[in-house]
């Protein structure tokens, strides 16, 4: 009875230690975030490649291009690839404004109110897209900011 107890429980925690993995399969490419506070981005898909960046900013948006097993080959904005253990990264959409300086608005739309300026290298987190326009939450502020100003988003990509 005790030997049945213990294999339930070894199978209960191997289902989930899995499940995480389970649901970032998806089709590449797909957007994702960097969840750790550190992220180490390696030149092969295990701990023994050596580290060639360590990231050190949450939810900067990565574009996931290779799943292997645990590991996602990722790009940076700057289009460095390298690979990532799945569990530092989230499904979390967020983007970076990119380009200078950009509007953000009230609404999406050139004619809406001005609410601040963002400047490049800002990253937020992205609630939606219509494919033009995109609802970006950077801090305790949130407004709409033109989809090509993002990276972090594909072109005309709609997020809901």
């Amino acid at each position: 009875m005790r030997r049945s107890g213990e294999m339930m429980v070894g199978i209960a925690l191997a289902a989930s230690l899995s499940a995480p993995a389970i649901a970032q399969e998806r089709p590449v490419p797909y957007w994702a975030s960097v969840t750790a506070g550190q992220a180490m981005m390696r030149s092969g898909p295990d701990r023994s490649y050596p580290g060639i960046w360590l990231y050190k900013r949450r939810d900067l948006p990565v574009r996931v291009v290779q799943v292997h097993g645990a590991w996602r080959r990722v790009q940076d904005m700057d289009g460095a690839t390298g690979w990532m253990l799945a569990i530092l990264l989230s499904a979390r959409r967020t983007a970076m404004v990119s380009g200078g300086f950009h509007p953000i608005r009230s609404e999406p739309s050139q004619d809406a109110r001005l609410l601040w300026q963002a400047e490049s290298g800002v990253v937020g987190r992205i609630t939606k897209c219509d494919g033009n326009w995109c609802h970006i939450e950077i801090g305790d502020r949130a407004g709409w900011i033109e989809q090509s100003g993002l990276w972090g988003t594909d072109p005309a990509e709609r997020v809901e």
